[in-house]
């Protein structure tokens, strides 16, 4: 039995046999194997495991950066892989539908705080005086936007990773992939991350996947789904 696919509406994530592994022969190691996941409108979803049991991976594959190889997957309601990439323009599709968050911040550090969060929302078509308001209003909730004009390397690597999230969301993507997003973050930082993701889920109906090993905000999960060598197995 799967705790990862359940009969969700509106699903903005659907994995069926998904499958992936790196190298062949004895040298090869099967990172993923048979996923079944879903993943609605409004959920937001705790994915544990050890280290390489395929978290990452997995992340990776739903953010149309890894191609799997074997399955299918559909996003936002859109089928995007079925044995191969059917989504031609995925570097699009990431820009306007998915947010990710790493746990490291991959900031422009030639950029400021404000900068690389408005540098997505004019990407996607807004001005740069609308994406620049917007970008400080995310800022401002994260409790980081004293540090607006601030570039990366003037940054602690907690208020680095505050902008780094803030910059994920800046066009309320329907998908949001989180590795790790609070490890650098102190417990109050923390909830604070966790209260925004939760608020995002509900008010966008957005679907959010986070990594974490984080115990003490497993409570603020719809479900919990775990990862041991490449399977999904009941949580």
């Amino acid at each position: 039995m799967d705790d990862g696919l359940q009969d969700v509406p509106q699903a903005r994530i659907e994995l069926r046999g998904i499958s992936k592994h790196f190298g062949e022969g004895s040298t090869r190691v099967d990172a993923l194997v048979d996923i079944e996941l879903t993943v609605g409108a409004g959920e937001i979803i705790g994915l544990l495991g050890p280290s390489g049991s395929g978290k990452s991976t997995l992340l990776n594959v739903i953010g149309c950066v890894s191609e799997p190889d074997a399955g299918w997957m559909r996003l936002d309601g859109e089928l995007v892989y079925d044995t191969r990439w059917l989504r031609a323009d995925r570097r699009r599709l990431r820009l306007t539908k998915i947010g990710f968050i790493f746990q490291t911040h991959n900031l422009l550090p030639f950029l400021n705080a404000t900068e690389n969060v408005a540098e997505v929302m004019e990407l996607a078509g807004l001005s740069r005086h609308q994406a620049r308001m917007s970008a400080n209003a995310l800022l401002d909730y994260l409790e980081v936007g004293h540090r607006r004009q601030a570039f990366p390397g003037e940054m602690s690597g907690g208020e680095a990773q505050r902008v780094a999230i803030a910059r994920a969301l800046a066009n309320n993507p329907r998908i949001i992939l989180a590795d790790e997003p609070t490890a650098p973050l102190d417990s109050a930082r923390a909830h604070i991350v966790m209260d925004l993701l939760s608020r995002i889920a509900k008010d966008h109906q957005a679907a959010v996947l986070v990594v974490t090993h984080d115990e003490a905000i497993f409570q603020r999960f719809d479900r919990l789904v775990s990862l041991r060598d490449g399977r999904l197995v009941a949580t």
